[in-house]
């Protein structure tokens, strides 16, 4: 079925796109969770017409990228995002945030899959490289500051990320040594019960011998 998206998503588009995907995957994980709408004919054409609208503001030769690069180079965009204490965002700032901060900010339109970065996920300052026209590129100022807050300064970012860095490591570790545990814990079990089997079938082996003999000593006077 038709949808469209609205929010990026990896591997499958931008905000905006119209993409055909699996029914059940529309039903049972994109609409849901509001990241996609079911793609009507009036709600696909309305999008046209926008995107139409902001096309007549976006660079058509190379002279006209050059004077927008000019005034995109003077921008600093800002993105006021929550944040957990390590400067992790919940959530992230999408190239498809970008086009439209760039939008709202100089009425400039930008593709945003010439928008060359991925989703920001931590605070900082970021210079975000856009390709505005063939051989035409500028970088722009990007802050992503903590909700109801400013940046630290750099020193204070690393230190940030180097301590969610480590966090990261031990958990992981942890988790592999959980994993090792319960691994043994299993392969200790079924090691008991193949010893178990094993004994179980010594005895059916033994029990015939026993009857042999008894068989034996009845028939000796007969013999006799």
């Amino acid at each position: 079925m038709q949808i469209i998206l609205l929010q990026d998503v990896e591997k499958l588009g931008l905000r905006g796109d119209v993409v055909d995907v699996a029914r059940g995957y529309a039903r049972n994980y994109l609409l849901p969770r509001r990241l996609a709408e079911t793609a009507t004919p009036a709600r696909v054409a309305e999008m046209q017409k926008v995107d139409a609208q902001r096309a007549k503001h976006e660079a058509r030769t190379s002279e006209q990228a050059q004077e927008i690069g000019e005034l995109l180079g003077k921008t600093v965009l800002r993105f006021e995002v929550k944040a957990g204490p390590t400067g992790s965002l919940f959530g992230s700032v999408t190239p498809s945030d970008i086009a439209d901060e760039i939008w709202r900010a100089r009425k400039v339109r930008v593709d945003r899959r010439k928008i060359a970065t991925d989703p920001l996920k931590r605070i900082g300052r970021y210079s975000v490289p856009i390709e505005l026209f063939q051989d035409v590129t500028v970088e722009v100022k990007t802050l992503v500051v903590p909700e109801g807050g400013e940046l630290p300064p750099e020193e204070e970012l690393a230190m940030l990320e180097a301590a969610e860095a480590e966090a990261a490591a031990a958990a992981a570790e942890e988790a592999e040594v959980e994993h090792e545990e319960a691994a043994s814990a299993i392969e200790e079990v079924l090691t008991e019960g193949e010893s178990d089997s094993d004994v179980e079938e010594d005895d059916e082996v033994s029990e015939p011998t026993t009857d042999a003999a008894a068989s034996d000593e009845h028939q000796s006077p007969t013999a006799a």
